[in-house]
């Protein structure tokens, strides 16, 4: 006797991960790509950040238009199954 699912548990398993942790890492990319890290300070100084270009700024907006996609697709079915 097979009580267990195992076609519709690895399916919750791959969504839970991909909503649980890829989401937040894919946010996390989107500000790690607006804020590059600031180059090693000369001694006696301090080291200028440098700009943003705008590869970071089109790649940092395409991840958070994902994680919003996402939120958006997941507030419809919630409100669409209600």
């Amino acid at each position: 006797m097979n009580w267990i699912n195992l076609n519709a548990l690895w399916k919750i398993v791959v969504v839970g991960l991909l909503t649980g942790a890829g989401l937040p890492a894919l946010f996390a990319v989107g500000l790690r790509l607006l804020a590059p890290p600031a180059p090693a300070a000369p001694p006696g100084g301090a080291a200028e950040r440098p700009a943003v270009g705008p590869a970071g700024y089109a790649l940092a907006g395409l991840c958070f238009a994902v994680v919003l996609a996402a939120i958006g697709w997941g507030i419809s079915v919630i409100v669409n199954h209600s």
